[in-house]
């Protein structure tokens, strides 16, 4: 069984309808989708030991299954720059989390003033659908999404990028570099991929995915899993 099976199999043993941010994660990566470097904290004890790998700043989040709306809760702590804003940034999150049963993130701070977002719905018609478009506030304020049915290839996905209103901030706009288009494109069509492999996932939100430099990072991601199907004995790329 390769990791990316593990990963679901776990998730439908314990009633999870989602993955949490970090399960997600590691699906992503095994994909080669770039995410952020971070540590999952079960206990007090570990922390000391995730700041030291992961380095200051950083960002602290609550992480649980139920938990798909951490800003609006206010279970996320960013620009964490010590191990006294650390300690504090902990039990604060643990508290805000009340009943609900999980672990606390440590994660790298990813710098960038670009936010976009990438995922995948499964329409019901036309299976998997890709989409890109802009990410963080604007998502659903601006709704400057496009879309394209799975499989797509990389002339699609350049396509989708043009498709977009604020295509223009994908480019040297205002001293930032232009976007690696081919990286970025990449992301998207092993979302693609994702999608054809794995019937039992029916969404994945990468939002947002902050463009570092030149080069996407998916800071925070959410696999919505339909409970209804069961894994997919299919071959996946990169095993």
């Amino acid at each position: 069984m390769n990791k990316k099976t593990q990963i679901l199999d776990a998730a439908l043993s314990k009633g999870q309808s989602t993955l949490t941010e970090h399960e997600s994660k590691m699906f992503l990566k095994a994909y080669g989708i770039p995410v952020t470097r971070e540590v999952e904290v079960l206990e007090r004890g570990d922390l000391d030991a995730a700041l030291e790998n992961i380095g200051f700043p950083l960002v602290m989040k609550a992480c649980s299954p139920l938990l798909s709306h951490k800003t609006e809760k206010g279970l996320v702590r960013t620009d964490i720059r010590n191990q006294e804003e650390a300690t504090a940034a902990f039990e604060e999150l643990l508290t805000g989390m009340e009943e609900s049963e999980g672990s606390i993130l440590v994660q790298e701070m990813v710098h960038g003033e670009r936010e976009l977002m990438v995922g995948m719905t499964r329409d019901p018609q036309f299976g998997p659908c890709v989409l890109f478009g802009l990410g963080g506030i604007f998502t659903e304020v601006l709704e400057d999404v496009s879309f394209r049915v799975a499989p797509v290839e990389k002339k699609d996905v350049l396509e989708m990028m043009q498709d977009i209103r604020a295509r223009k901030i994908l480019g040297d706009i205002r001293g930032l570099p232009a976007a690696d288009l081919d990286s970025l494109a990449d992301m998207i069509i092993a979302i693609g991929e994702i999608g054809l492999e794995n019937d039992i996932i029916q969404e994945i939100d990468l939002n947002p995915v902050i463009l570092s430099g030149t080069h996407p990072i998916a800071v925070d991601a959410l696999i919505v899993l339909n409970s209804d199907k069961g894994v997919a004995d299919k071959p996946t790329r990169g095993g």
